[in-house]
C-alpha cells in the first residue's frame, strides 16, 4: 500500500483547460519529489446533498466545478520530504502564484490506506467519496469496506481504495473535517473507485443497488451515511 495526499478544490468551469495544463506542468515536479502517481479528476456527476456534498465542502460558487484529486507516495516519509521540498522550490512558488482557482478553499491532507483492492485495467472514470467514521469503528468500517470492494469488483471496478485520515490539518476557510461535519471522536475517510469508463460505472451501480449484499443494515452501519459525500469524476490528468 502507498500513502495518499488527497485534495478537493473548486475551479471555475471556464478555467478547465488552464487547470489541466497547470496540473500537467506540475506533474514532473511531483514525480521528481517522490510521488509515484498523480491523478486529477473533473466533476462530472456530483449531486447536491441536504447536509453535505462536494460543492459545500469547498464552498463552490456559481460557475465552479469540483475537482477530486490525489497523489500516491511510497510511504509517509517520502510524502513529508516531498512537501518540504515543494515549500522551498522556486518553481513551485511560481506555480502557486498563477493557480487558476482559489487555493484558500482547497481542502487537503494525508491519509493512510486501510484497503487497496486491485483487479487491473485502465482508469477512465472515478467515484470519489468522503465520510466521517468514529475512531472506535475503524475495524468495523474496514471489514464492511472489504466486503463492498469485492462486490464492486464483481461488477467491473478496477480498483477500490479506502484511506484513513492521518495528517489532516484544520483550515481557516474549509477542511476535510468540516466537509463531512466530523464530530469529536470521528476521523475522515478519503476513498475512491476506479472504473474503465463512465459507461461501465453507470451500468454497474443500478445492479449493485439491487444486490442483497449491498443492502445497508442501518442498525449496524459503522458511520452516519447522511453525512457521506460522493460523486462521479472524469480524469483529466494521470501521471
Amino acid at each position: 500500500m502507498t500513502y495518499v495526499e488527497g485534495f478537493v478544490a473548486a475551479v471555475p468551469a471556464k478555467n478547465k483547460e488552464e487547470y489541466r495544463k497547470h496540473a500537467a506542468d506540475a506533474a514532473p515536479l511531483f514525480r521528481e519529489f517522490g510521488a509515484a502517481r498523480m491523478v486529477e479528476c473533473w466533476g462530472d456527476d456530483v449531486p447536491s446533498g441536504k447536509l453535505t456534498d462536494f460543492s459545500k465542502a469547498v464552498k463552490a460558487e456559481d460557475g465552479e466545478v469540483v475537482v477530486f484529486s490525489w497523489f500516491e507516495y511510497p510511504d509517509r516519509e517520502t510524502r513529508d520530504a516531498a512537501n518540504e521540498k515543494m515549500m522551498n522550490d522556486p518553481r513551485m512558488q511560481d506555480m502557486g502564484e498563477t493557480m487558476p482557482f482559489d487555493g484558500k478553499r482547497m481542502i487537503f491532507g494525508g491519509f493512510a490506506p486501510i484497503l487497496d483492492e486491485k483487479s487491473g485495467g485502465d482508469m477512465g472514470y472515478v467515484d470519489g467519496m468522503l465520510v466521517a467514521v468514529p475512531t472506535a469503528n475503524r475495524g468495523a468500517y474496514q471489514e464492511m469496506a472489504l466486503k463492498a470492494a469485492k462486490v464492486f469488483q464483481e461488477y467491473g471496478a478496477n480498483r477500490v481504495v479506502e484511506t484513513w485520515s492521518d495528517d489532516v490539518p484544520d483550515g481557516k476557510v474549509t477542511d476535510f473535517r468540516r466537509a463531512v461535519k466530523a464530530k469529536d471522536g470521528e476521523d475522515v475517510v478519503f476513498s475512491w473507485i476506479e472504473w474503465s469508463s463512465k459507461e461501465a460505472r453507470d451500468e454497474a451501480w443500478p445492479k449493485m443497488m439491487e444486490d442483497e449484499r449491498m443492502k445497508p443494515d442501518h442498525h449496524a452501519m459503522p458511520f452516519d451515511g447522511m453525512r457521506m459525500i460522493y460523486g462521479g469524476f472524469a480524469p483529466i490528468v494521470e501521471a
